[in-house]
This record gives C-alpha cells, structure tokens and sequence, in this order.
C-alpha cells in the first residue's frame, strides 16, 4: 500500500471486505490526469465509527456498497434530493468536513441507455426488479421521462417502488407477454449473476431485434440474457456500463474535474476480464 504524502486527497470505499472494483476504475483516472489522489478500500463493521473517522481524517470521498448504502445516511449531514428520493446512499462527499450523500447509480443508469438510445422521454420501459439498485433505475429513468413499468416476483414490492416513482407494475406471469409493449427492458434483479442464478429472467421467445435490454449484472459481463438478446438481433447493454458511468460520476464529485473515461473503462473491463470494447454490443 502507498502511503499518502502530505499533499494527497484520500477516497476510498466502505463495504465489508475491503475488495473495490472502483479502485481500479479511481486510480486509474487518477494516473490519467495526473492527480495527486490515493483511493483506498476499506472493509469495515462499524459504519458510523468510519463516518466519523472520514471527517476526522479529512477523507474527500467514499464509496459505499451494501450492505451500507442505508446505514450510512443517519451519519451524514445532508443527501442530495435524488438519493433521499431513492432512499440509499452510494457516494459521500467531504466539503470542508460537511459529509453529503449522493446517488450515482441513478445517474449511472441512466447514462448508459442514453449512451445507446438518446433521450429517454417518452420511451416505455419495463424493470425487472424491486431491491436497491432497481430503485435507483427506476428513479433515474422516471426522472429522464420514461413511461415506466416495474415487474418482481414479489409483487408486492414491484407495487412499493412503482408507487414511489409513479410508473405501473406487471405480474412475473405475465412479465414475457407485456415485454411486445416495451421498448426497453432492464434487468436489475440477481438472475444472471455467476454464484447465484444463471438463468436469464426474459424467456428467449420474448427477445426481438427492435428491442433494447440492459442487464446491470455485470459477473459475468455476458450474461446469458445478454447473449440470448444479442443473438435475437437486439440492442444490448451489458452490465459494465452503469457500473462505469455511476464510477465516473463519483470521479468528478471527488475531484471536480471531468472523468477519463477511457482510462477508467480500460481498468473496469482488465479488472473484469473482458477484452476493450466487447461491451459495445
């Protein structure tokens, strides 16, 4: 580990091994335009004795992954609306030892739709899930203008995050029949993830060339919807890009300047095992 000279800006994450795929992402921005920053993982059990340690130390910025991203917020002096609206924190900021929470999986969410389809308002789009990160999928496309509709296999809380963000909800049964109305559809349930369910949620037959599917799993990048949706002659978005774009997000909150995007998806994508570009589907 390099310790940090007397001029460094420290970041780092909170999560509970001290693991980050945002290291790579943040140093490697970092090394791009030069900054004198260090990013530092941390894996921690006492949330609020490393908040208060973050503002005692001077941290500028930290991550924060589950099971945090709601622990966090009773510690923190402000969050910025769309996080409170989201209901979890993924980001803090230190301005001068005033900590503010922010949401920049929202953002990043958006950002990769947007990459491939342009603006969002007034395209239907269907979620699949109901947990944390489809919340802030579901708050960052209804804030773009997306017609919005949230299916779950407890559809009670399908019901719960439509009713916060205004947009209808779908039966599971019938989640493959309504998928004919939609133009894009987003993955953001664990279906798809290596260690815990492989299975792609959208039966193949549901699939078609003019449809767009975003799947936010990104272990592995090419998850077999994503296969299943490339193969049908679909637009894909493979997980590495809201992973990217939250990342950059956080980059420019930390540092104030404009993320390098290239350098940051080079480390994201070596750190995965993909090769550059294969996300561009």
């Amino acid at each position: 580990m390099v310790a940090p000279g007397a001029g460094t800006t420290v970041c780092g994450s909170l999560s509970l091994h001290p693991v980050s795929l945002g290291a790579a992402m943040h140093r490697a921005g970092y090394a791009a335009l030069g900054l004198d920053f260090l990013y530092l993982p941390f894996g921690v059990t006492d949330v609020q004795g490393a908040i208060t340690g973050m503002r005692a130390l001077g941290i500028r910025g930290l991550g924060i992954s589950m099971p945090y991203k709601l622990a966090v917020m009773p510690w923190l002096d402000g969050v910025e609306p769309a996080a409170a609206a989201i209901g979890a924190v993924n980001t803090v900021v230190n301005d001068a030892g005033r900590l503010t929470g922010h949401n920049t999986d929202a953002w990043g969410a958006v950002r990769a739709l947007e990459e491939r389809l342009g603006g969002l308002r007034g395209t239907r789009v269907l979620l699949l899930g109901a947990g944390g990160a489809a919340r802030a999928v579901a708050h960052g496309v209804k804030a773009a203008g997306a017609v919005l509709s949230i299916s779950n296999r407890d559809l009670g809380k399908a019901r719960a995050v439509a009713a916060a963000t205004g947009a209808e909800t779908v039966a599971w049964d019938s989640m493959p029949a309504a998928i004919a109305a939609q133009a894009v559809v987003v993955n953001a349930t664990s279906m798809g993830m290596a260690d815990v369910d492989t299975d792609s949620p959208i039966p193949v037959g549901a699939l078609r060339a003019d449809l767009c599917v975003m799947d936010i799993v990104y272990k592995p990048v090419r998850t077999h919807l994503v296969e299943a949706a490339a193969e049908r002659g679909a637009t894909v978005i493979d997980g590495t890009r809201m992973l990217l774009f939250q990342a950059m997000r956080q980059f420019e909150l930390y540092t104030g300047r404009e993320a390098p995007r290239t350098a940051m998806e080079r480390a994201l994508l070596e750190q995965l095992g993909a090769p550059l570009g294969q996300s561009r589907t």
